[in-house]
Parts: C-alpha cells; sequence; structure tokens
C-alpha cells in the first residue's frame, strides 16, 4: 500500500474468516503499516452485525485510539447450517432474507455509521467486500436472490455514502470492492477448492487494486482485477 502515509494504520472487520484473516496477515506483513486490528464475534471489543450496540460501542473503544487509513470490512453470509442460497422463487422465506440482509447489508451500514467518522483525514480508504453477482446489470443467470439482493443493496449504502463522505473528508476512497471466488468456507459448496483461489493470492490483488484508487473513485463497484463492474 505504496499509497498511504508511511507507518500507516488499518482496520480489518470479519478477521475471523478466510478472507479477513489474509487480510490482517498480509498487512501486518507490510512494513509500511504500523498497526494492523482485526475485529469479529470474539474479539475485544467484539462486533456483531445482529446487534447494533456492539457495532457502535466497538467504534466507540476504538475512538481514542490512531485514526485508520484503511478500513476493510470482509465479513459477509452467502449460506450458513440452516439454509443455501435460493434457486427459485418457490425458495423465498422471509427468515433466510432477513439474515442474509443482516449480515451484508444492515451491518456494513452501520459500519458506515460508525467507523467511516475513525478514518484518517489524509488519504484513508474504507473497502466493503460486495460481490460480482450483486451486480443488475450483470446478472444472466437469476438464482441467489436474497445473496444477490443483498449486495446490491449494499454497492447503494456505499455509493450513497461515498457522496457524503466526499463532502468532509476530501482525500478518501469509500469502495465496494468483488475478491472474486476464493478458497473459503463460504465458496466450498460450489466447488471453492476447484475453482477459487487462495485467500492470500486475493488479498495481494485486492490491496493492489486499492492502491490505485483516488478520490475520483470514491462510490465505484470493483472487482479484485481493478475492473470497473456494472451496477
Amino acid at each position: 500500500m505504496d499509497s498511504l502515509p508511511d507507518q500507516f494504520h488499518a482496520l480489518v472487520i470479519g478477521a475471523s474468516g478466510t478472507i479477513g484473516a489474509a487480510f490482517v496477515a498480509l498487512l501486518r506483513a507490510s512494513p509500511r503499516c504500523a498497526s494492523v486490528r482485526g475485529l469479529h464475534r470474539h474479539s475485544a471489543p467484539g462486533i456483531d452485525f445482529g446487534d447494533e450496540h456492539s457495532v457502535a460501542s466497538a467504534a466507540l473503544a476504538l475512538a481514542d485510539g490512531p485514526r485508520y487509513h484503511l478500513i476493510v470490512n470482509a465479513a459477509g453470509i452467502l449460506h450458513s447450517d440452516a439454509f443455501m442460497p435460493e434457486k427459485r422463487l418457490a425458495d423465498l422465506n422471509a427468515a433466510q432474507m432477513l439474515a442474509t440482509f443482516q449480515a451484508n447489508t444492515f451491518g456494513p451500514a452501520l459500519l458506515l455509521r460508525h467507523f467511516a467518522p475513525l478514518l484518517a483525514r489524509e488519504r484513508a480508504i474504507m473497502a466493503l467486500l460486495s460481490a460480482k453477482v450483486g451486480s443488475i446489470g450483470d446478472n444472466r443467470l437469476g438464482g441467489w436472490y436474497s445473496y444477490r439482493a443483498s449486495k446490491a443493496a449494499l454497492n447503494m449504502l456505499v455509493k450513497t455514502a461515498a457522496i457524503e463522505l466526499a463532502r468532509r473528508q476530501h482525500d478518501s476512497v469509500l469502495v465496494a470492492l468483488h475478491p472474486g471466488t476464493v478458497n473459503s468456507r463460504l465458496s466450498q459448496p460450489f466447488r471453492g477448492e476447484a475453482i477459487g483461489r487462495p485467500a492470500q493470492a486475493a488479498v495481494a490483488d485486492m490491496l493492489a487494486v486499492l492502491d490505485t484508487l483516488t478520490p475520483a473513485d470514491s462510490g465505484s463497484f470493483r472487482s479484485y482485477d481493478g475492473a470497473e463492474l456494472p451496477w
């Protein structure tokens, strides 16, 4: 991350997951990074997207520390022990939709509210992991209703928040970022081991993309290879 100030500070939410842990590991290995903080449900402070108080409390607990030059949200859900992505309208149910939006949309929205104020006043980047399947323009296969819709809604939140953030933090970049298919617990039921990349390779690609973004790119939807994705 050569575009960030030397000895920059980083924060990773969802640090217990495969991609989040890879972000923490690569940033800690960088001699230009002064500190990396990883948050998840069982960290101190803990953060749980199902509990708005925990998001606000975690931000408050970090408010007396250094301002962050990089904040990454790697938390999200595609499936659980209780459900898999819906293939057809007949599979839709309120409980699954609510759980998916809680993790992929409502939680990240609360991060924007409570953690954007923790960004450094100099160059700073906040990246929320989205997904290419959340692109309405690129949707050619259908299915995966809740996941697609939750990521599309996340993209709108990023676009809208970037407009507001630019008014007071002119050097900041807020972006929705597609990691590609990564060999992780999330992708394993969908041939992730066969078609996915190692998490550290995916994260290295994403950090390289973030390094190139300018404030003019804030509010965009980017892929791990740098391409701008259609909404």
